[in-house]
């Protein structure tokens, strides 16, 4: 048992004898609401149930020959638990194990209840948080819930709560898989209204048996629905349905969720391609702007025709599209007109049509559920890039949502990086305005901007969650579909403003999507494109969106629309009776004093505590110092006050880093301290990198300084101390 102040858990043999067990646990024998998990440590099956009724509910599940299989009970018990709380609590448990991954759920309840009660938020969330730390122990769960937050397996949990606009468009989608008179439903919905989320639900729900629907646990309104989901179940008993996912890397994405949801396999999400292999009973379609018609197509010509010969088609005037309704007696269309981003996309035309077929119903999803600044934000960046905002317009301000215009391409960098940091899934995304060179030689950068050198994607398929993806830049096609924290937006030299005519203009020659661009002839056309990209990864951001304008006119442009990241870099230094040391303060070290003592922790007595500003979290690995010289004034000018991150291994190959050496004499901290770039040097004779020699690069103006070149044997002594993150002041 694992005892805490405010629960403990206990774990049995999942069998007959338990009921003897029992009766010497007050919980078990006095009706009290308790939360249990039963699961089974090889097949990697769980669980997740309350009750106030330990006996019956144990008796049903033996009973029941898929539970019975399972093999341990674990109750979670507190006398601080009641209905409520136990049912929020199973909740949270149902999602967070579905998105840890360790265990398939055998759940059919989908995570559909929503409960609010008292101290939720200030007491039983705490409860939670220590509740799933214990479970880790137990080895239950595997991840921390900030990690599972962040995952595609979480966001796409069918077990999460629906909010009652999301359970609403899920009703009104199987009310019309219902009603006969109807073969196709396009549900229309912009960028971040639950398009995916929706998907995926109703192939749970139709993929789960009926005896795993656990009534008892459905409000009234629940039972409705579930009505309607039975009904929908005897139309299709056994139903042969796939998700069509246009985009190769989101698709390769989603197959990795379906495998881990119990009841869904990989193999229920399809290319396009593959629809002409077999007909369905329902096929849906997420990002269906996305099919693709015979423009454009590169190397997959050849799949294209093939599939058009089969099913009888004229590959000259046919889309995608044509084989989804062809193969399918029911299709449901995810579509999204403003989403449509190249040539090769099936033209809105060809939808329009489809709409005014009596056999097609439409449906629209409103509400926008990623992005925090919700349906306001998402019609501003549409007058923002259609240039409807005039001087009377007011600019964007949320609480809930940063939109921030920088001046500097060298803080956006640093910005996201450090976002990064506190939050996880931040990225940097660029319009198609450098040629991607880097992928035929690792040594160029393919975006140079100012001083700033960077690189595109180095991998196609899930970029967004390579591990190198936050020192490089995504582009459209590697983020559609994807969810971010925050956002980088860099808008390349494609794109311009023209003050007299107030608009946006192109600049073709500097766009550089091939297969983008190639059979265009109506300039209005490929601008139509290049905004709905722009639109596009501006609304993939849940907590804000950065952005930088290479061009001069366009730069001036959003100035006026979009708030300037002008924080004033201040720092106080705290009198000794305010620091809390890593709570609201961090340390600002004295290099020369800390000389052969850094890693240890100074107190308060020995150093200043700074208060960082609110953007910034205060943690234990966090300190600052103060750097002067001259050569990294690129990055750091003379005389600035640095916050820097301690460095606990790992990478440090490309980065800012603060080290000491015995041999370094350098202006910066005087004898024994540097900031430098730190660099593998590369092996000629073998064209590989390695560390057995590195080098200590300045980024300065000044090209006086140079490079400092550690040998073998003196990276003996090198100490990395921190990683840089920013300068504060």
């Amino acid at each position: 048992m694992k005892l805490n102040p405010l629960f403990s858990i206990e774990r049995f043999d999942f069998d007959y004898n338990l009921f003897n067990e029992f009766h010497n646990i007050h919980y078990a024998k006095d009706f009290w609401p308790i939360v249990y998990i039963i699961s089974d440590d090889v097949n990697k099956e769980a669980y997740v149930g309350e009750t106030t009724d330990a006996y019956a509910r144990m008796t049903s599940h033996l009973k029941n020959n898929k539970k019975n299989k399972l093999t341990a009970l674990h109750l979670i018990m507190s006398e601080k638990f009641n209905k409520s709380a136990t049912l929020d609590i199973e909740s949270n448990l149902i999602k967070y194990i579905s998105g840890d991954g360790q265990f398939k759920l055998i759940n059919g309840n989908v995570g559909l209840a929503n409960h609010n009660y008292y101290q939720k938020k200030e007491l039983y969330w705490d409860i939670f948080k220590s509740i799933w730390d214990n479970l880790r122990a137990e080895g239950i769960a595997k991840h921390p819930i900030d990690f599972i937050d962040n995952s595609d397996l979480f966001k796409y949990s069918p077990y999460k709560t629906l909010t009652s606009e999301q359970k609403n468009g899920l009703l009104v989608i199987m009310k019309n898989l219902l009603d006969n008179t109807f073969k196709n439903i396009i549900v229309e919905g912009g960028a971040g209204t639950g398009k995916t989320i929706l998907a995926i639900f109703l192939f749970k729900l139709l993929n789960t048996n009926n005896e795993d629907f656990n009534f008892e646990e459905f409000g009234n309104d629940e039972l409705e629905f579930m009505q309607i989901v039975y009904e929908l179940k005897e139309k299709y008993p056994n139903p042969k349905m796939a998700l069509v996912v246009p985009m190769s890397s989101f698709r390769n994405t989603l197959k990795k969720v379906f495998k881990n949801i119990k009841g869904l396999n990989a193999n229920m999400v399809i290319g396009p391609a593959e629809v002409s292999n077999s007909t369905f009973d329902i096929l849906v379609v997420d990002e269906s702007h996305r099919l693709r018609r015979r423009v454009n197509l590169g190397a997959y010509y050849g799949a294209f025709d093939t599939a058009c010969n089969k099913l009888g088609l004229d590959k000259m005037n046919c889309s995608e599209l044509d084989w989804i309704v062809k193969q399918s007696e029911s299709s449901i269309l995810f579509y999204d007109e403003n989403q449509s981003i190249k040539p090769s996309d099936t033209k809105k035309e060809d939808f329009d049509k489809l709409k005014t077929n009596p056999l097609t119903k439409i449906e629209y999803l409103k509400s926008q559920f990623r992005v925090r600044g919700g349906n306001d934000y998402v019609q501003y960046i549409n007058n923002l890039l259609n240039c409807n905002l005039d001087a009377n317009s007011k600019i964007f301000n949320s609480k809930e949502y940063e939109f921030l215009l920088f001046d500097s391409i060298e803080e956006l960098v640093s910005e996201i990086k450090l976002r990064d940091k506190e939050n996880g899934l931040s990225r940097l995304v660029a319009g198609y305005s450098w040629p991607w060179i880097s992928n035929k030689n690792k040594e160029l950068y393919d975006i140079v901007i100012d001083d700033v050198e960077l690189k595109w994607n180095s991998v196609a398929n899930d970029w967004v969650n390579s591990p190198n993806s936050v020192n490089e830049v995504g582009c459209i096609h590697t983020t559609q579909g994807y969810d971010l924290n925050y956002t980088g937006i860099i808008f390349g030299n494609e794109i311009t403003y023209d003050k007299t005519k107030n608009e946006i203009v192109i600049i073709k020659e500097n766009y550089f999507d091939k297969n983008g661009k190639q059979s265009i002839n109506d300039p209005e056309e490929l601008k139509d494109f290049i905004i709905n990209i722009y639109k596009t990864i501006m609304l993939r951001g849940i907590k804000g969106t950065y952005v930088y304008a290479c061009d001069k006119n366009l730069r001036e442009y959003l100035s006026q629309f979009i708030q300037k990241n002008k924080e004033e870099k201040t720092i106080t230094i705290l009198p000794q009776n305010e620091v809390i040391p890593y709570v609201n303060s961090i340390p600002l070290f004295d290099i020369k004093v800390a000389a052969g003592e850094f890693s240890e922790l100074q107190t308060a007595q020995d150093c200043d505590w700074i208060a960082l500003p609110k953007r910034y979290k205060p943690s234990t690995d966090l300190f600052a110092c103060k750097v002067v010289g001259e050569s990294m004034n690129k990055i750091i000018p003379n005389g600035s006050i640095c916050l820097f991150r301690k460095y606990s291994g790992g990478s440090r190959d490309g980065k800012i880093v603060l080290v000491e050496h015995s041999n370094i004499q350098d202006a910066d901290f005087g004898s024994g301290y540097t900031i430098k770039e730190y660099r593998s040097k590369k092996n000629i004779e073998n064209e590989s990198w390695s560390h057995s020699s590195i080098v200590l690069k300045p980024l300065s103006h000044n090209i006086e300084f140079s490079d400092i070149e550690l040998s073998k044997d003196e990276l003996v002594d090198l100490k990395v101390i921190g990683l840089f993150e920013c300068v504060l002041v």
